[in-house]
């Protein structure tokens, strides 16, 4: 595993290995008095959110392979048993940050590496049936932990603390697994918890970038949302160690409005193809209440009104945006809200979204590309009536029902760690 490749240049090139993470049991336990300090909107039904991520999975390895779509959980029981000084260090920050006292620090270093795995994700202790500490329900989107661009990797830190230990696991398995662990070492992961790299402000403005709010579109150009849960500082902090270490040549600041509605910028829209980019019209199109500011390498900048502006201008003219909702409304608000513009490129022109987006379904529709449930894609696919390596111009629509209650689409749901270049 370790001699395989952690390279992403785009959105859309063809996606080699993605980190995912089923809905775990944590999940079942949060309760509507607990679901918003979570940052969960709802309560969901376990069972049946974890069967659509299933068929989430199940698309995702008839594209990639078995072996290609890897389960955090996973990575973190093999960082744990890689590196034990490593693994003490975890522990101690986990005891610290939740506050645990003796007898429970002590339990926690006597679980075999599978129990304190499920224990450190679900905060339940399944030996000694006791709760050690809160589920952290928003590891389904591994979107958010980490960041790769280029050849490196942004591990990211959350504007909120009900995401820290998600963080401290994150951290783990890009420090300690078999996998990253020449990465680490030859500086090619890039911290933002460092506070040595990436001190707070003495005037107050927090260190804070989540990876739904990073998106290389290009081999030249990270973009990056400034929004709910993205500080213009940190933006300012990452972007001179990217010019330093020659990462990227361009850093993107998207500003968009301080809303749950939209909290990240791949909430407001996701490339899928090549001159094909998914649009929530007012904020990408419009420009309402956004702007866009290319930092350049040489210290100048360029500012635009819109995304759309933006995209035609610096990345492709031929830029073509479909609109959540068909661009009208109530449609388009309704369908943004569950992640009609959240979307997965699996290579140019093959995207995963949700099937409940079904003005947006049209619109795709419009624009050329064919629709089709997941459930009929692997159906077909296992009669040999398609063939997932020759598949052009189609949109998999994902069943939705409980997977849309958490507010993140399947661009939320995926970490791409190696892509096809373009």
């Amino acid at each position: 595993m370790s001699k395989r490749k952690v390279h992403v240049n785009s959105e859309i090139g063809k996606l080699i290995r993605v980190i995912t993470h089923r809905p775990d049991e944590g999940i079942g336990r949060i309760s509507p008095r607990h679901a918003e300090e979570l940052l969960f909107d709802d309560i969901v039904y376990l069972p049946k959110m974890q069967e659509e991520h299933d068929v989430f999975t199940k698309v995702l390895k008839t594209f990639l392979g078995e072996d290609n779509v890897l389960e955090v959980e996973q990575l973190l029981f093999e960082a744990l048993s890689n590196n034990e000084k490593k693994k003490k260090e975890l522990l101690d920050k986990v005891a610290q940050y939740e506050e645990l006292p003796k007898r429970d620090r002590k339990l926690l270093s006597k679980l075999s590496n599978k129990e304190l795995t499920e224990t450190l994700i679900t905060g339940y202790c399944k030996s000694k049936g006791v709760i050690l500490f809160d589920p952290i329900p928003n590891f389904i989107f591994t979107r958010d932990i980490a960041v790769t661009i280029n050849d490196h990797v942004v591990v990211t830190k959350a504007a909120k603390e009900a995401r820290h230990r998600e963080n401290l696991l994150t951290r783990l398995i890009f420090w300690a697994h078999p996998y990253f662990e020449k990465m680490h070492e030859s500086g090619r992961v890039i911290n933002l918890n460092d506070v040595n790299i990436f001190p707070p402000s003495k005037m107050g403005e927090q260190v804070s970038i989540e990876g739904g709010d990073m998106m290389t579109a290009h081999p030249d150009f990270l973009l990056v949302g400034c929004s709910e849960r993205t500080t213009d500082y940190a933006i300012n902090l990452l972007k001179e160690e990217l010019f330093k270490k020659g990462v990227v040549k361009n850093v993107v600041q998207i500003n968009i409005p301080s809303a749950r509605s939209c909290m990240h910028i791949d909430t407001l829209f996701t490339q899928i193809n090549i001159n094909d980019v998914v649009a929530y019209k007012p904020f990408i199109v419009d420009g309402q209440g956004s702007n866009v500011i290319v930092h350049r390498k040489d210290g100048s900048a360029m500012t635009y009104p819109s995304v759309k502006e933006f995209y035609q201008k610096e990345l492709n003219a031929n830029t073509r945006f479909i609109l959540s909702g068909k661009g009208e409304s109530p449609f388009q608000e309704r369908e943004q809200w569950t992640d009609g513009c959240n979307l997965v490129a699996l290579k140019p022109g093959v995207a995963i979204t949700y099937d409940r987006n079904v003005k947006t379904e049209e619109a795709f529709q419009e624009a050329g590309y064919d629709t089709i449930h997941a459930l009929d894609f692997l159906k077909k696919v296992k009669k040999g009536k398609i063939n997932p390596d020759t598949l052009e111009n189609t949109i998999i629509h994902l069943p939705s029902g409980e997977l849309s209650r958490a507010r993140g689409g399947s661009h939320c749901m995926t970490c791409p760690i190696e892509r096809v270049s373009l």
